[in-house]
């Protein structure tokens, strides 16, 4: 799903319902997301203005599944320029506008392409407007992919418009496994919803002692090896060494600080 913008509309439409919207690209087809309320303004990704014409008509929706049926043909096409051009790009999708306007080529490569003669070639091939876009490997599985691992659809194809950077810290505080191929998504990129609850991990995760510390609990002192911040309990070593569990209210205060981190020292470059 593409997110076309925030369409002004002197009629009523419901969530769900299809329309045919002219924006700055020409005439398309869109679904009804929500009310443009601020909130879901600030969401988006690309803001782009238009209008609602109308809602779909019948002949709207022949014209529609003609394009529809057309896709897989115009993506052959495209690719077979690309291949007779020797360009060094993946074709990604063909998206035709309801109104003719333009054909608009998505497209991911490692570096800059010189496609124009690419697109004087489809402007040829197909009598209309070329728009060669660039796009990423995840904005790549927003178009093209279905379902993840949790058997939903794609959060990027349904309801996710902008997609913040996400870090391997983030899994690692959630203490999700680190194998590559259990924590990337569709695009091979980290999945995206390794951030929806690394804020709240994080906040429990300040409220625990740090694993190192030498803290005071009413029953004595105790070092700290290792946390369970759901819980919010600590593994910890008495001083007659036994690991016990306990939780984080039973600390006092913390008594010792872990040492800091020791920062690798930059290599000597020959």
């Amino acid at each position: 799903m593409r997110i076309l913008g925030v369409m002004g509309s002197r009629t009523p439409f419901r969530y769900g319902d299809q329309v045919v919207v002219r924006t700055e690209r020409g005439t398309e087809i869109g679904t009804v997301l929500c009310e443009a309320t601020p909130a879901a303004v600030d969401s988006m990704q690309e803001n782009s203005a238009g209008k609602i014409v109308r809602a779909v008509t019948g002949d709207d929706q022949i014209q529609w599944d003609h394009i529809d049926a057309m896709s897989r043909d115009d993506l052959a096409k495209c690719q077979k320029c690309v291949d007779r051009l020797g360009l060094a790009m993946d074709l990604v999708d063909v998206e035709r506008l309801l109104g003719g306007e333009r054909i608009v080529v998505y497209y991911v490569a490692e570096g800059r392409v010189d496609f124009r003669q690419l697109v004087r070639d489809l402007a040829g091939e197909f009598q209309t407007r070329i728009e060669m876009r660039q796009i990423g490997v995840r904005d790549e599985a927003k178009l093209l992919a279905d379902y993840g691992d949790c058997g939903r659809p794609l959060c990027c194809a349904t309801f996710l418009s902008k997609m913040p950077p996400v870090s391997m810290k983030m899994a690692k505080l959630q203490r999700s496994t680190l194998d590559p191929t259990k924590i990337s998504g569709r695009c091979g990129r980290l999945k995206c919803c390794l951030r929806y609850e690394f804020d709240t991990y994080q906040e429990l995760a300040d409220q625990l002692p740090p694993v190192g510390a030498e803290v005071l609990t009413r029953d004595g002192t105790v070092a700290v090896l290792a946390q369970d911040i759901l819980s919010q309990q600590l593994m910890v070593r008495t001083e007659d060494k036994r690991r016990i569990l306990i939780a984080a209210d039973q600390v006092v205060r913390i008594t010792k600080h872990p040492p800091p981190a020791k920062s690798r020292s930059p290599r000597r470059k020959n």
